[in-house]
């Protein structure tokens, strides 16, 4: 059990980065460009890591607290859900209210360092980013619901598993339609377009970016690290979703999880080079629809 949490924790940790260069890597193909390489989010991440940064005067430890949370967070989520044939090391009945929460609890310490700055445009940010993740949460119950309703399980080691394939057949509609909302939650919660642009540097359209301005150094080198981790255990759902067949090999499944992982962030990339941002009015609306949508599959399965 030891050596499976160590290899759940060394996929997480190696592999993460490897997703923002694939999404970089599509998007420059897209564009008629060769493109940063695909190791090039670990060249970043090392190099923030060894400057030094400067602390305002008016922040206190809540400034630092913000990144270092952003960062623990997706790693001790990430022991609440399988990596394909890797069972989630701490599987309990009701984990999946853990495994929601603890994103909420780095949502709340990364607004409040972005608040602690004193910086007007950073508060704006941090408005819209709670004011995203309220309206994207109620999604996410939805599809749990739906989960637990068809697979019998509290536990999202059990709702991911085998229990779910034998679902599919019957249990098709209810499913595609949470496999609609949860990409679009994963593309509003890890800051992608068309909800936010990770790469813009105009203050009065940023979301998630602004609230990082201040960060330097290996606290934004943390940032960028606990990002990468949040959207390879977001990723990780959607792929067990997907793909909760099991072939019998460890090793064979594993491989399985990992391209399917690396296909997610070519479709992420996809999206982003076919698809403009949306105005921020339209956001609310869109995300409001995608509640509905989960809401009418949790519908399906409990009538």
């Amino acid at each position: 059990m030891i050596a499976a949490a160590i290899l759940h924790l060394l996929l997480l940790f190696l592999l993460s980065p490897l997703l923002l260069g694939v999404i970089g890597k599509t998007k420059a193909c897209f564009a008629g460009r060769v493109g940063a390489p695909f190791l090039q989010p670990y060249f970043d991440i090392l190099k923030l890591l060894r400057k030094g940064f400067v602390l305002s005067r008016t922040t206190t430890w809540v400034f630092i607290a913000g990144p270092v949370v952003a960062l623990v967070v997706p790693v001790v989520a990430s022991l609440l859900i399988p990596f394909g044939a890797l069972a989630a090391p701490l599987a309990f009945t009701g984990d999946l209210i853990l495994f929601v929460y603890l994103f909420g609890l780095a949502r709340f310490f990364t607004a409040a360092a972005a608040l602690d700055t004193g910086s007007s445009f950073e508060g704006m940010g941090a408005a819209r980013e709670v004011t995203y993740s309220c309206l994207a949460e109620p999604t996410v119950f939805f599809a749990l619901i739906v989960l637990a309703r068809l697979t019998g399980s509290f536990s999202l080691n059990g709702m991911l598993g085998p229990a779910l394939a034998g679902q599919w057949p019957t249990g098709g509609a209810p499913l595609g339609l949470i496999l609609v909302a949860l990409l679009v939650v994963l593309l509003v919660e890890n800051s992608r377009i068309p909800f936010d642009d990770p790469n813009t540097h105009l203050e009065l359209t940023m979301v998630h970016e602004v609230m990082v301005l201040d960060h330097g150094g290996p606290l934004f080198g943390l940032v960028l690290y606990g990002a990468a981790m949040k959207l390879f255990v977001l990723g990780s759902l959607l792929v067990g979703l997907v793909l909760p067949w099991r072939t019998g090999s460890l090793l064979a499944d594993t491989a399985l999880f990992v391209i399917a992982m690396l296909l997610l962030a070519v479709l992420i990339g996809i999206v982003e080079s076919v698809m403009a941002r949306l105005r921020l009015l339209r956001i609310p609306q869109m995300l409001i629809g995608t509640s509905l949508i989960a809401a009418f599959a949790m519908v399906l399965v409990l009538r």
